[in-house]
């Protein structure tokens, strides 16, 4: 009997011959282990989707799904336990669960710059050292109280130091995702936040060392080996390692592929140090997080590092190690008043320990008092190192199962309450600077006054098209258009969001795309640009999730004061001449923009003007039509087609057409003023390369195409985006009743299209002078609806400004 009793499950082979042959699948290791990650995957994304408007992090969902998944919940059904987690499937699940955890703390050693922490500002150091001290003497204080109740034959020394690291870690990489999140993270408490959890970072991961070391079953003398063995790893790490990671580095230059010998030897250094490590008896996962932090950090091997590892770990095999945590926790072994008593003990000590020695510290240094308790909530955020503590006490019996429920209980708590908090107490004041030039009109009524546009871009293809229109629209005179800009990059889950957002900040390098590897082609263009053209460049990046990158783009314009904001359109053209949408985001983000900016905006539809490759100054040669109904959008792109008219090789030709609705008189009046201007210039220019057109009478729609159809020779129209006049086209989009047409499949032409809005501040719903009742036109029947509703997803985000970075 005694034998059975200890009999160990028995050891499952790895594939089946099939449910023909009478076997079932789950009996066999690899068709359980491939129904366990597609589950997790399908719970922890689920409930992703699920935390999203309260803006979350993903590590949220994923140790959710785990308890979900565990004994807590769903695992209190045997049947559903021993079908899809049955006993001998365990070590799989673990190995599989390590595996993935050994290649994530590598990305994570690859995201922390250890010559940043080297550059940490004494407040930044101060505020680390006080977040770690505070909180790892109130964890000791609160393991006596554990060890009196529900742990009384833990091991005191390890289990002193497990509860002190427990309470003490700040989560680097999540903290990171929540700045991001609240658009904190290029701010200068952002940077505040993120400097000290590099700090703490380290910190806990050298006292979880001391902690394994100490919690092993052999003498004081046992541990001291492995502490100074563990030393004498880092030293080799970085006498003897970090120069051949940095000769394969030299050898990956920027624009050309990365050997796969060279990702293939790094990856299997990483397995190697994990080897070494956990030989030593620190466990593996340090060696990966040595190795990550060794790389060096610059050119395009730590970035092609990223891409082919991050998506198979963190997507798929992360997760496993969240499941895993979530199979061990049973929130059910939490019972009684003492247990629950515990729970808000260990809670209140780690925010009382961690809030309030942030907060005196920051006061100290003399932080504002709302940004220091901000820091300290920012501070308190745990994850994944706190469960990779937690699992590491747990499985070397320093932990039972009860204190194991109740600290990963506090660590989602504590990271839950993180960002609603926040949001709550931190809304950065924005100083506003009034300016009146916030239209093209505008700026083209003072000789004197520079145009300032606010140029948006996605991907580098939108480059040349960009800076020709730029140069064509430069004007007359030297210093006379400043052009800011803007690279709108998405920021996804992916480690490498962080790492660019990172590198952007440090080295003021804004075009950072471990994707693309295309930096240095990006910034030379821009470069090249400012110095043959008169016009200046500023670059920027806005690193944004797509439903709140408009904010960005709307703060940033306010911020450099620009007359139009030109951004690109949402779909793009492939090589038969159509337009595919590349998604809704990115319509919605148009839209948005459109209705809350603070100045004029266009729209450009790159079809490739002046080919492939930005136009020198004195070879730009440009046909430029511009349609004229009527109406103050038409009046604002009539004025940008005259900005384009002072270039010597840039030739306008105006089309006046008759509007088939009804205007106001005074309407009507600004129309004769901008057209009696123009023709002005046109008497003024004796080159014949500005000339005026005045359409026969007759507005039908067909009379209409067919004169559009007559200049579809040239290679740019300028269009308003709400003429007095019917839709071209069926169902037009944010490009209006013309601007539709022009990208419609029925009309046959190569010319790039420029729709534009002028700005109107009572239709605008963040103006001061907003007019409820005075409701834009609609160009389709989804602007009805936004209008209706108020704005959009996303019109009352938190606003801070993005960081620019000139070259």
């Amino acid at each position: 009997m005694a034998a059975n009793a200890t009999k160990c499950p028995a050891l499952m082979k790895a594939t089946s011959q099939g449910a023909f042959q009478g076997e079932n699948p789950l009996d066999f290791a690899l068709p359980v282990a491939i129904l366990q990650i597609c589950l997790v995957v399908v719970v922890t994304r689920g409930l992703a989707y699920l935390l999203r408007p309260l803006r979350q992090p993903r590590v949220i969902a994923e140790i959710i799904g785990g308890i979900l998944l565990g004994p807590s919940a769903l695992g209190r059904s045997q049947k559903f336990l021993h079908a899809v987690f049955p006993a001998q499937s365990m070590t799989v699940l673990d190995v599989l669960a390590n595996l993935g955890l050994l290649f994530f703390l590598f990305l994570v050693g690859l995201e922390l710059d250890i010559s940043a922490i080297r550059r940490t500002g004494k407040k930044a150091l101060a505020i680390a050292i006080a977040g770690i001290s505070v909180p790892f003497a109130l964890g000791i204080g609160t393991s006596f109280a554990f060890r009196s109740t529900i742990v009384k034959g833990a091991p005191q020394g390890p289990f002193l130091v497990f509860m002190g690291v427990a309470l003490s870690i700040t989560a680097f990489p999540v903290l990171a995702r929540i700045l991001a999140e609240l658009k904190l993270l290029t701010t200068d408490l952002g940077r505040m936040a993120m400097s000290a959890a590099a700090v703490n970072d380290v910190a806990a991961w050298i006292l979880l060392a001391l902690a394994i070391a100490l919690s092993g079953s052999g003498s004081p003398i046992i541990s001291l080996w492995v502490l100074l063995t563990a030393a004498g790893f880092v030293i080799a790490v970085c006498l003897f390692l970090r120069p051949v990671l940095a000769w394969m580095a030299r050898r990956s230059p920027e624009g050309e592929p990365v050997k796969e010998v060279y990702i293939c030897a790094t990856l299997a250094i990483v397995l190697a140090a994990g080897f070494v490590t956990d030989t030593i008896g620190i466990h593996a996962l340090f060696g990966a997080f040595m190795v990550g932090i060794v790389v060096p950090k610059d050119g395009p091997f730590a970035g092609v590092l990223i891409e082919k590892v991050e998506d198979l770990i963190s997507g798929l095999f992360l997760p496993l190690y969240f499941v895993s945590s979530g199979l061990k926790t049973n929130v059910a072994t939490i019972k009684g008043a003492k247990s629950w008593g515990l729970l808000v003990l260990v809670i209140a000590n780690a925010c009382i320990g961690k809030i309030g020695g942030t907060v005196v510290t920051s006061l100290f240094v003399k932080i504002p008092v709302r940004e220091a308790v901000t820091l300290g909530f920012l501070m308190n955020t745990k994850g994944l190192v706190e469960l990779i503590v937690l699992n590491i006490g747990r499985d070397r019996h320093v932990l039972n199962d009860e204190s194991f429920a109740i600290l990963v209980l506090m660590a989602l708590f504590t990271t839950f309450i993180t960002t609603p908090i926040v949001m709550a107490i931190y809304k950065p004041a924005r100083k506003t600077v009034p300016y009146k030039r916030r239209t093209v009109e505008c700026a083209a009524g003072d000789a004197d006054t520079e145009l300032r546009v606010l140029a948006c871009f996605h991907t580098n293809r939108h480059i040349p098209t960009l800076l020709n229109l730029v140069e064509a629209s430069r004007g007359t005179g030297r210093r006379r258009l400043t052009m800011y800009a803007m690279h709108l990059v998405e920021l996804s889950e992916r480690s490498s969001a962080i790492s660019l957002v990172q590198r952007a900040r440090r080295d003021g390098m804004p075009f950072f795309n471990s994707k693309e590897q295309r930096t240095e082609q990006m910034v030379v263009a821009f470069e090249a640009f400012q110095q043959l053209s008169s016009v200046r460049v500023r670059p920027m990046t806005a690193i944004s999730d797509l439903d709140t990158i408009h904010r960005d783009v709307i703060d940033s314009a306010g911020d450099k004061r620009a007359a139009i904001v030109i951004m690109p359109y949402h779909k793009a053209l492939h090589h038969d001449g159509t337009f595919q949408s590349l998604g809704s985001a990115y319509h919605a983000i148009n839209k948005r923009v459109l209705r809350e900016a603070p100045c004029s905006v266009a729209i450009l539809v790159d079809r490739g003007l002046g080919g492939h490759a930005q136009v020198s100054a004195k070879n730009v040669s440009f046909s430029v039509a511009a349609l004229f109904f009527g109406g103050p959008d038409d009046r604002e792109a009539l004025a940008y087609a005259t900005r384009m008219a002072e270039h010597p090789g840039v030739a306008v030709t105006l089309a006046r057409f008759q509007p088939s609705r009804p205007q106001p008189e005074e309407e009507d009046a600004a129309d004769e003023v901008a057209v009696e201007a123009f023709k002005a210039k046109v008497g003024a220019v004796k080159d014949g390369s500005v000339r005026f057109e005045e359409v026969p009478e007759g507005n039908t729609r067909e009379q209409v195409v067919e004169t559009i159809e007559s200049l579809s020779g040239f290679n740019v129209f300028v269009v308003g985006r709400m003429p007095p006049t019917a839709p071209l086209v069926e169902r037009p989009d944010e490009l209006g009743p013309v601007g539709s047409y022009l990208v419609s499949p029925e009309f046959r032409t190569s010319a790039s299209v420029l729709v534009v809005k002028r700005y109107d501040p009572a239709t605008n719903p963040k103006s001061k002078r907003f007019d409820p009742k005075a409701r834009p036109p609609a160009a389709t029947e989804e602007d009805v609806l936004d209008e209706e509703i108020g704005g959009g997803a996303g019109g009352s985000a938190a606003v801070v400004p993005v960081s620019q970075s000139p070259i």
